[in-house]
Formats: structure tokens, sequence, C-alpha cells
């Protein structure tokens, strides 16, 4: 059976990522290399003297010895926003070649146009089918689809009113409609997800296709007993609007009602931040929480294992995969319905993002309740040996074969 040859495009792959987008992009290229299937990883990239690295660091590892990775040099980023995107400019300034001093784009849009116009230099390469994770890379893949007749998947891993709360850039939301219209099949992490592309994009349904993510567990230490002397409460994530960490402090305020001895840890950066410290200040409840920063590898495992809890309360989560790490490390979990791992996990608390007050309960009858809590914790662990690379893997290359012919 002939596999066929796959030309990636993205902008995040470990260890340069910002979320869960580059781990998503790592366990589907992981997967679908044990499947035998070649890929052709095509990243944006900046700094300089890093490629050597980035090429040796998956060497190193021998996982995806099917998966080479070429690098275009670029600022981009994922979860930019205009403002964002100066900031690492006035930081960073780079041209095409990695020379320092020069400046490489002007804004995130321009950034995309440059994207897109060094990637066709890939046209003469070998490859069937052509597969684009989200929207910065959706015009380079149509350009690619355009001069060499190779079908175009398009990967939606969120859509621009996932990431903004309903409130989209008009300019990404066209590019993403584009890419939608465009692609001969739109691959997306949940039905969830697929109503969202429904509600916002006249898409036909029967060109989306819902594949759940599973998860890369070979590196998560086996789950510890937990003999913290307090509660502890977790928040790890982007803080940012979509995953709704202000919702996380007004259901922290209730639980200290009931709980006065619990602490709350919040994991991560992003533009709420400021304002999520301040309002702590305000409710009166700065000392009972800790702010770590965003954290890397062992120390994200220590997270969750610390934690007596994790909870997800984010406004519109795709998918989620940060739900199934904590499973994974032996966490109980409360899970936003407004998420698509609340589709794929059954044993976990679920709640409205926006009902502090029933969050804060069930919060609190998971801290008060030791049997409830361990129910929750060797069910969930259980119920997580289904989510594997493989079966994903497995569904994305059978839409690679349709798509080709090659079966």
């Amino acid at each position: 059976m002939k596999k066929p040859k796959v030309l990636m495009l993205g902008w995040e792959f470990p260890p340069y990522k910002s979320g869960g987008l580059g781990t998503a992009c790592y366990d589907l290229t992981k997967g679908l290399a044990k499947l035998g299937t070649r890929v052709t990883f095509v990243m944006p990239f900046a700094p300089t003297g890093a490629r050597a690295e980035y090429v040796n660091l998956l060497g190193a590892a021998k996982l995806l010895k099917n998966v080479k990775i070429k690098t275009i040099t670029s600022t981009l980023r994922a979860y930019h926003t205009s403002t964002t995107y100066a900031q690492t400019l006035a930081e960073t300034h780079v041209s095409l070649t990695g020379t320092a001093g020069a400046v490489y784009g002007k804004n995130l849009y321009e950034e995309v146009q440059r994207y897109t116009h060094v990637a066709q230099e890939l046209k003469n390469r070998t490859f069937d089918v052509i597969h684009a994770h989200d929207w910065m890379t959706y015009p380079a893949g149509l350009a690619l689809k355009k001069k060499t007749k190779k079908p175009l998947i398009v990967h939606l891993h969120a859509t621009e009113f996932d990431r903004t709360a309903g409130n989209p850039d008009p300019r990404i939301s066209h590019i993403e409609y584009e890419g939608l219209c465009g692609a001969d099949h739109i691959i997306t992490n949940s039905h969830f997800s697929k109503q969202n592309i429904l509600k916002h994009y006249a898409i036909p349904e029967n060109k989306i296709e819902v594949v759940h993510w599973g998860i890369d567990d070979e590196h998560i230490p086996s789950p510890t007993e937990k003999t913290l002397p307090h509660h502890s409460v977790l928040f790890l994530g982007r803080v940012t609007v979509q995953k709704g960490p202000d919702y996380f402090v007004e259901a922290a305020k209730h639980v200290l009602a009931f709980e006065p001895n619990t602490k709350f840890i919040v994991v991560g950066d992003g533009d709420m931040l400021p304002r999520i410290i301040n309002r702590t200040c305000e409710l009166g409840i700065a000392d009972k929480f800790i702010f770590t920063g965003a954290l890397k590898g062992a120390d994200v495992h220590r997270a969750f294992q610390n934690a007596s809890v994790y909870v997800m309360p984010s406004v519109s989560e795709p998918f989620g995969l940060v739900a199934l790490e904590a499973i994974k490390n032996g966490t109980p979990v409360i899970l936003s319905k407004t998420s698509g791992v609340s589709e794929v996990v059954s044993h976990a608390l679920k709640a409205d993002f926006w009902d502090t007050k029933s969050l804060a309960e069930k919060i609190v009858s998971v801290l008060r309740h030791a049997p409830l809590r361990e129910e929750l914790r060797k069910n969930s662990l259980t119920e997580s040996k289904q989510f594997t690379l493989i079966e994903p893997a497995r569904k994305v290359l059978d839409a690679y074969r349709r798509l080709t012919g090659k079966h």
C-alpha cells in the first residue's frame, strides 16, 4: 500500500511553540510517522543559528524519523495580536536571511504574506497532499494548491471567533474563510469546533471531518500520591480571554468562603495576566494565589501532580489537550461545557464557564470529598488509555488516501 507524501504547513513545532498547537502538530506528525507516512513540515523560523539545534533535537529523540523539518525564517508566532507582534518585532529584528538589525515584515498580516511567498518555493518538491494548520498558513496552502494542483487539507484548531471570544479581526476571519472555502477537505478537532465553523462560515457540512486529538504520554511520569498540606486548584494555559482565567478568579472567591485554606495556582502567561492579578487584589484574595508564569517539561507535570484538581473554564475551547495531560498525570478535572475535550472525557465534572457559583460548588465538592476525588482520578486515568496518537493519525491518513487515491 503506497503512503502519500505530505507537505505540512505550520508555524509551531516543539520546542519553538507558544501553546497547544505546537504540541498537536508534533503529536500528529509522530503518529503519522509511526504509520510510516513521510511528512515534510514547513514552519516560519526566526532565531539565528537555531536551525541546526532544531533538526538535531528531532534527530536525537529518534521519534520522528519519517518527518523532515524545513524552516522559513520569520517572526511569525502563534497567538500573536497586532500589539504583541509589534512588541516582538521591536525586540527581535530579523531579515529573510536571519540577519540581525533588518526588519522583516511590519505587521502580522504582512508576515503571513511573506510566509505565503516563500512557501511557494517548495512547489517543485515531491509531495502528494498539502496539509495547512490554522489561518496563518492557509494563504500559503492555497497558493501551493494553485501552482501544483495538489489537494489541500486545512486543519482548523480554533476559529478567529474562538480566539477572540466573539470579537474577530475581520482580516483574519476573511483569510480563515478563504482557506476553508478553497480547501478540498477540512479537519477540525471536535464537534464543538465543527459547529462554530458552520455557524460563522457558510461551509458545506460534508466537507468537514472531526478528528478528536489523542496525546503522547511517553514522557509523562507515573502519577504520585499527593501529600500537600493544603488543597490546591490549578489553572494551566494561556492567560487570555479564550481560556476564561477571569472566571477562575471569580470562582475562587466563592470557593474560599467554604474552603479558606485552599491555594490557587495560575500557570501561564498572556495579555490578561496583569488584569487577573489586579482582580485578586480587588477581591482580597491575592494571598491565596500563586502565579508561576509559563512552565515547561517536568515542571508542568509537577504542577498537575501537585494539584488537587485542574479547572479548565474556557470560554471557547475547540479541544483542550491540556485536560488530557492533567488526566494522564492523575489529576481530576473540571471542564467547561464549551470545550471539545468534554465530548470525549466522561469521567469529569462539567460546568458552564460563566456560572462561577456552580463552578465553585464543583471545586468544593472535589476538595471536600476524597472518594469523589479518587473516583474521578482513577476512572479518567483508565479512560485516557484510549486517547493515543495512532487513532487520530490513522483518520488523517485515511483523508490523505481519499484525496490522493493512494490506497
